[in-house]
């Protein structure tokens, strides 16, 4: 799976404004099966979204933003014959709303494996929306219901599931969501290889409270976040970025710590700061992310 900082949703039931996500600057998009689909367009909904998925496959573009699918949560009835329709070659994760039980990541799993031999694909991965205490509460061993599992995402948005769920209030600098991010960020992190991006920031006319909450998203350890709109991409990237300076200094962190490895030497300092091994690997760590 490639790196993902910005993943843009876009209404399954809506091909032009699939079409626009699709063109516009983003690692990923989310093509929309769930919230923003009424339910008498769900049907008609599987098969514009499946359709839009097998024409970006086939496009002569280069630049493809990574293709994930938002399906209907398990306890609608719906998400089997979602998984069905909408796995096709250039399809890159089934994005699982409200992951609450390990049976239903299981199932989803299971049906890839038949659906994937069946077609001649492979490498379609799983990722869980946490959008309830339940599901924060068991993010580890959701992660490790399969192998297929590459991405959690929290849903922070201001008024959304997991607010009502917690029953907690909200702000922009997030202390009622706290725990709830950095369970699951470490949930993300010990279980092995699977990126933690943090859920959307609903208001599209608070800039400042978009890059305030994505700077402290960051810093716990998020990579990126869902969005809901192209304008909110610049803003994301800043606030999920890496500096040029820190670009830098890790590189030198790298170059003269490899350099002092091969007389034989394992701390050495720069600007002052003393690096060994686990500075070494953080360095190693970040400018790898960064080529992703």
């Amino acid at each position: 799976m490639r790196y993902i900082r910005t993943a843009l949703f876009a209404p399954g039931i809506n091909p032009k404004v699939m079409a626009k996500a699709i063109a516009s600057d983003v690692d990923a998009v989310i093509l929309d099966l769930e919230d923003s689909v009424s339910n008498s367009s769900k049907v008609e909904a599987r098969q514009l979204v499946r359709q839009t998925i097998l024409d970006l496959h086939d496009s002569p573009a280069k630049d493809k933003p990574y293709v994930m699918v938002r399906v209907n949560a398990a306890d609608t009835g719906l998400l089997a014959e979602d998984v069905e329709a909408i796995t096709v070659a250039g399809l890159g994760m089934v994005f699982i709303p409200k992951a609450e039980h390990l049976h239903d990541i299981e199932k989803v799993s299971k049906q890839l494996d038949r659906l994937e031999q069946a077609q001649g694909i492979s490498g379609v991965a799983i990722g869980l929306q946490i959008e309830t205490a339940l599901g924060v509460y068991r993010c580890y061993d959701l992660i490790k219901a399969s192998a297929r599992v590459q991405l959690t995402s929290l849903g922070t948005a201001k008024d959304g599931d997991l607010q009502n769920n917690l029953g907690c209030g909200w702000s922009v600098d997030g202390p009622e969501m706290l725990y709830a991010r950095s369970k699951v960020l470490l949930d993300s992190r010990a279980a092995g290889n699977v990126t933690p991006i943090d859920g959307v920031f609903a208001n599209l006319n608070d800039e400042s409270g978009l890059l305030i909450e994505s700077t402290m998203s960051a810093s716990l350890g998020y990579v990126g976040r869902t969005i809901i709109h192209p304008k909110q991409i610049e803003i994301v990237e800043k606030a999920y970025g890496i500096s040029p300076a820190l670009i830098a200094y890790y590189e030198q962190i790298i170059s003269e710590f490899e350099a002092a490895e091969k007389e034989g030497i394992a701390a050495i300092t720069i600007n002052n700061q003393l690096i060994d091994y686990a500075m070494y690997r953080q360095a190693k760590r970040v400018i790898t992310t960064m080529k992703k």
